[in-house]
């Protein structure tokens, strides 16, 4: 009635207190409440002295705070677990560190880095991404989101096809330019199991289903190889190559292909060589079979797998 703020405590009236904090006597409940009985809860003022608005306002951001460490809690909790899987959620805003996320219990941050610049979503849009981090920070977003990293195709791959999520097939290698093109190296564990049909599917379907999901990037899968030259070759399909040669000295494949499909091999921009050196861990340097004509300068690539692609021009078609 006067205005003036009051705190209360709700306390178990226990017969020997052994946290004043939570507990009370049955004498000091019934002073408050003439039907108090052991085991029950009564309310006990406890307003401090001298206690006004501006301590109740301070109580109040104190109490708020505390809500919110404990919802982070709860929230870090509930996700950390899933760290790494796919989640599905809705986009409901954009701001500058990205766009945000609503999964229900909580939002997600799908930072521009962790975005395939090439897709563009509408507010109201429903969208898997890779839970990519769950963080504890006093402050930001708790849970970091992307679709823009290899392990999004992986998981991908995993819930689209049975042969992986099973471990008949099983991922070896990927390497990925997100919103462009993806290669994928697989490997059977089952006799007679064709890895590479098992993921593409029956006319493409599987794989496809994998593509829709990413905006139409393009999905290479090849055969895994232990044998690292016989590995350089099928990472470069569809290309067709000719011969391999390896230097264990400094880790570099040198690939010979039909002069027809040179282009083929180095890519566009140097993008399929670039991925084969990354899907193989290889330095992948690529020539002709043919010879040049006099005059004619040898023309081929040099890829690395953490650096980009050279082209060749040298005498002897290196830089």
């Amino acid at each position: 009635e006067s205005g003036e703020p009051r705190v209360f405590a709700i306390k178990l009236v226990v017969e020997e207190v052994e946290d004043s904090v939570l507990e009370t006597t049955l004498p000091e409940a019934l002073e408050v409440d003439s039907e108090a009985t052991i085991g029950a809860s009564v309310r006990i003022e406890i307003t401090p002295q001298n206690f006004g608005r501006i301590g109740a306002q301070a109580a109040k951001q104190s109490i708020m705070q505390r809500l919110r460490e404990a919802e982070r809690d709860h929230v870090y909790h509930d996700f950390i677990d899933r760290e790494g899987d796919i989640i599905s959620g809705i986009f409901r805003r954009a701001e500058p560190r990205g766009m945000i996320i609503d999964l229900g219990r909580a939002e997600a941050l799908l930072p521009p880095g962790e975005q395939v610049m090439s897709e563009r979503f509408r507010i109201g849009a429903r969208l898997r991404t890779l839970l990519l981090e769950v963080n504890r920070a006093p402050r930001g977003y708790l849970l970091v989101a992307s679709r823009a990293n290899k392990v999004f195709v992986r998981r991908l791959l995993e819930l689209e096809i049975p042969e992986i999520y099973n471990g008949s097939v099983e991922i070896r290698a990927i390497a990925r330019e997100p919103g462009s093109r993806t290669k994928v190296a697989v490997q059977s564990r089952q006799v007679g199991l064709d890895p590479v049909g098992a993921c593409v599917g029956q006319r493409g379907i599987r794989i496809q289903n994998v593509v829709n999901e990413i905006g139409g990037e393009k999905i290479d899968v090849v055969q895994w190889h232990d044998d690292a030259a016989t590995m350089v070759g099928s990472a470069l399909g569809p290309a067709r190559v000719v011969d391999v040669e390896l230097s264990e000295e400094d880790k570099t494949a040198y690939v010979t292909v039909p002069h027809a499909q040179l282009s083929l091999a180095i890519g566009k921009e140097g993008q399929n060589a670039r991925l084969a050196a990354r899907l193989t861990g290889w330095r992948v340097d690529i020539k002709s079979d043919q010879p040049p004509e006099e005059g004619e300068e040898v023309v081929g690539a040099v890829a690395s797998p953490s650096d980009g692609v050279e082209e060749s021009s040298g005498p002897d078609g290196k830089v």
